[in-house]
């Protein structure tokens, strides 16, 4: 699910036109990127988020659940005192993360690190932000196991750290639909397959479809749970996080987010939200 994601329940349809991509010759990850990540305006975010306590420039970035590492990359290039570490179970994106993104960056390389592993086992080099994205985290299903994770964070962080995740709700993210939003070249399409409202778990996934008809269908899968905002600020609290903020995002004439946050204490009922939560250690 992206960060933009239409907060009207008429899906977007787009014209399906002659040229451009075709499922023979595009990526997965590459589309992934381009539907859904924004990590200028992540990296924005995360420096607002923790100027805002400590008053200086953060340095040290982990980005948990990583993918192909686009935005521990972006944020090692932002400037020239920063390093990141990338974690994650997948070897692929790991290795697609490598060759397109850390290598490209020359001599800035050496201040990224693409790691395989659990991020509830990382606990160094300390962090001054850690970010789970793209509501990564809602693949630990039971309270047991985000509370442990969680407790790993905070661990991970530096004493001057800050946690920045996001999240999504409202009416429409407990519906069975599907979302088709035309980016350049091909179509990106939010598929909720399933819900459940007693566990809420829910599977979803990304299709990628094509001009010529083509389609890269379940190009990605997910499993959730479906956590709701004053769940996971109990559970940022119980695992000794300060301070946990929701920032609401605005909305534009045609009912879709604007991409500006503010701190706030209540949000307004609505079809679809994405918010960011932070949580200073």
């Amino acid at each position: 699910m992206s960060r933009a994601k239409s907060k009207s329940k008429k899906d977007k349809k787009s014209k399906k036109k002659a040229g451009g991509l075709t499922a023979a010759d595009a990526d997965k990850h590459a589309l992934y990127e381009k539907a859904v990540q924004s990590p200028e305006a992540d990296i924005a975010f995360a420096r607002r988020a923790f100027k805002k306590h400590f008053r200086r420039e953060p340095l040290r970035l982990r980005e948990d659940f990583c993918g192909t590492g686009l935005l521990a990359c972006s944020w090692a290039a932002s400037r020239p005192d920063r390093s990141a570490l990338g974690v994650d179970l997948d070897p692929e994106p790991l290795a697609y993360g490598e060759e397109r993104h850390r290598a490209p960056l020359g001599a800035a390389a050496e201040r990224v690190r693409l790691v395989q592993a659990d991020v509830r086992e990382i606990s160094e080099p300390k962090a001054d932000v850690t970010m789970a994205l793209n509501f990564s985290y809602f693949t630990f299903q039971r309270r047991e196991e985000l509370l442990g994770y969680f407790r790993s964070v905070r661990e991970g962080l530096a004493e001057e750290g800050v946690f920045v995740m996001d999240v999504f709700g409202g009416t429409e993210s407990m519906e069975i639909l599907e979302e088709e939003n035309e980016k350049d070249g091909f179509d990106y399409v939010w598929d909720q397959d399933d819900f459940d409202p007693v566990h809420h778990h829910m599977r979803a996934y990304i299709h990628f479809r094509f001009p010529d008809g083509t389609a890269l269908e379940k190009a990605f899968s997910y499993e959730w749970r479906l956590w709701t905002t004053p769940e996971i600020l109990d559970l940022l609290r119980e695992a000794g996080f300060e301070e946990p903020e929701v920032w609401w995002e605005g909305f534009d004439e045609d009912g879709d987010g604007d991409g500006e946050y503010e701190r706030v204490e209540r949000g307004e009922p609505c079809e679809g939200f994405v918010s960011y939560i932070t949580a200073r250690r």
